[in-house]
């Protein structure tokens, strides 16, 4: 539970403010609730007309909050209702509200005289404030107070005792339902997200199945294989055929839910650029630099192929004279930063949408294999909501991605994390 520094947290100061008036209107007694700074929480409920004039005078008044601040303190140390006198003389006292050991306010009431035949001492917790007793309608006011008997007064504040422990039960119970309800809600919510994420790699797991590769990208590798091969005696055939079969090796061999090197995944991605380039010829330019220091990484298998096969297909491919890919790698802090930067024709921002949440576009997928928001997903899933994929789109000009990654995550020479 969070800890409460106000009594509105846990109490309804509307009916605390009727409880109020009921219990001054019975007992004769004037009645306030204060927070724990003696700041007021309710209104006054049938402040005497004595108080009213005395507090007209500055000093007075000051004497008269330092009065319930002293006997709500007071209250608080013994934690029971502290009978005591004003600096006037009046007889007050103070019920502590006091919640899970911390206290966060009183119940102020009094402003009576004792009976004068019961000798009953009671502390006087400031100082009298000299000369009040020469103003004639002051005392005249003073005059006005009927005595109670002390016992009534006692009575009085064992019952509002009672009433506020009462009020602070209900309001405890009222707080922690709230703080239930709001744990079971953010539970659901994680439950959710998990459901999500796990169908998230029960697709990616299920389309790595049914196409490791985009069958589009296959077909024309295989074209490019049957031109190569009727004009060059088949060393860059042999090449493209090796770069094609290490990259079915690793798409095939690894889980979709396996963390693998950042080295391993541009290994990946260069023969997979190789085989474009030379499909593309001059049209395709690409440039890798990943620094050394940050290549032992880990990462979530296939998260850079759609965002290089995506700038290809909608980028590069669109553009007359071709393009230029950069895949770059940084350090900041804690993290490291991916970005995946082409000098394409750019998507219009309907299209990207589209793309991101892997929709149809005239009838077939946008982005085959393992999709774009697929990746966003199983990197929230493995490494937290900071880690994710924003998409920088500048129409002509070219499409930016960024992949953050938590730089703490490393796998030794051994293979171990």
């Amino acid at each position: 539970m969070k800890d409460l520094f106000h009594l509105s947290d846990f109490i309804d100061v509307d009916i605390l403010q009727e409880i109020q008036d009921e219990f001054a209107e019975a007992t004769g007694l004037a009645a306030v609730t204060v927070d724990y700074r003696g700041n007021p929480v309710t209104r006054y409920s049938n402040f005497s007309r004595f108080c009213t004039l005395i507090r007209q005078d500055k000093k007075c008044e000051e004497a008269c909050h330092q009065s319930d601040a002293r006997g709500g303190l007071e209250a608080a140390r013994t934690g029971k209702p502290y009978i005591y006198r004003c600096h006037t003389g009046l007889v007050d006292f103070a019920v502590p509200i006091i919640v899970k050991g911390y206290y966060m306010g009183a119940i102020m009431a009094g402003q009576i005289k004792i009976k004068e035949n019961e000798e009953i001492f009671l502390e006087k917790i400031v100082s009298e404030v000299p000369k009040w007793k020469e103003k004639k309608e002051v005392m005249k006011a003073y005059d006005e107070i009927v005595p109670m008997e002390y016992k009534k007064l006692a009575a009085a504040a064992h019952m509002m005792f009672l009433i506020s422990n009462h009020i602070v039960e209900k309001g405890l119970v009222t707080l922690i339902q709230e703080e239930l309800n709001k744990k079971n809600l953010k539970l659901m919510e994680e439950m959710k997200a998990r459901i999500e994420l796990e169908k998230a790699l029960k697709d990616s797991e299920l389309k790595a199945l049914q196409s490791q590769i985009n069958p589009h990208f296959l077909f024309n590798t295989l074209n490019t294989i049957g031109r190569l091969a009727l004009i060059e005696n088949a060393n860059r055939t042999e090449e493209i055929v090796y770069s094609l079969a290490e990259m079915l090796r690793y798409t095939l061999k690894k889980s979709m839910n396996q963390l693998v090197t950042l080295n391993e995944e541009v290994l990946h991605i260069e023969r997979y650029l190789k085989i474009q380039s030379i499909r593309l010829g001059d049209r395709l330019k690409y440039k890798i630099d990943i620094p050394d220091e940050i290549k032992k990484v880990k990462i979530p298998l296939m998260i850079l192929q759609p965002f290089v096969e995506n700038s290809i297909k909608h980028g590069i491919d669109m553009k007359e004279e071709g393009g230029t890919i950069k895949i770059t790698g940084y350090s900041i802090k804690d993290d490291v930063i991916i970005k995946i930067s082409d000098d394409g024709v750019g998507i219009p921002k309907e299209k990207l949408d589209i793309i991101f949440n892997e929709k149809e576009i005239n009838g077939s997928s946008s982005m085959t294999g393992i999709g774009i928001n697929n990746v966003d997903k199983r990197l929230r899933l493995h490494f937290g909501h900071d880690y994710k994929v924003e998409i920088k789109n500048n129409a002509e000009k070219g499409t930016t991605v960024k992949i953050r990654l938590p730089k703490r995550v490393y796998i030794g020479s051994d293979g171990s994390v």
